[in-house]
């Protein structure tokens, strides 16, 4: 595990069995504009302090995977131009020719896992794409969510999506669903 950092924060819950929520990084540097994606990433790890845990934002930097990052690297990862966008696919690629990127729900969940972090939050995730039936156009983060042992709480799947077609799938494969205030 010599490709996997810890953040002093994380390393001391590890060591103290405190509580620690996982948080990608592709909304800091693909999903939001400066400055509101850093706000919003620096208001993600204040919530989950506030509410007793610690945040262990994800990232790969210079082929390290990075859990729990420094106030330097959310800055670089919501300014830099140059940040891959990271998932199943080409995760340990990015970490063999040692380049830098942020983790989408599906890397995130392989990557808190590796580590033991059982939980993680999230906006929302990926899924089955408009029109899939001629794409086959359908988000990693669905077929994560079905092999990674990781609790994902989020907001559901993102509008934009076939959202109908999205639930079937995550039916189909046996994802369990537990809605909070929804009828």
């Amino acid at each position: 595990m010599n490709n996997i950092v810890l953040g002093n924060e994380v390393a001391r819950a590890c060591d103290t069995d405190r509580p620690i929520v996982a948080l990608e990084s592709t909304l800091i540097s693909h999903g939001l504009p400066a400055p509101y994606n850093l706000e919003a990433a620096t208001a993600a790890e204040d919530i989950v302090r506030n509410n007793g845990a610690i945040p262990a934002t994800v990232a790969v930097i210079e082929g390290q995977i990075r859990v729990g990052l420094s106030a330097e690297e959310l800055e670089m990862l919501a300014t830099s131009k140059s940040i891959l966008k990271l998932s199943r696919n080409n995760l340990a690629t990015a970490i063999v020719r040692k380049m830098t990127g942020a983790t989408t729900v599906a890397a995130t969940m392989i990557c808190a896992h590796k580590v033991g972090i059982t939980v993680f939050a999230t906006g929302g995730i990926g899924g089955v794409h408009r029109g899939w039936q001629a794409s086959l156009d359908i988000s990693a983060d669905l077929s994560e969510l079905m092999r990674t042992p990781v609790t994902v709480i989020c907001s559901g799947a993102k509008s934009l999506l076939d959202l109908p077609a999205t639930m079937e799938y995550l039916e189909t494969m046996g994802v369990p669903i537990i809605g909070l205030g929804t009828s």
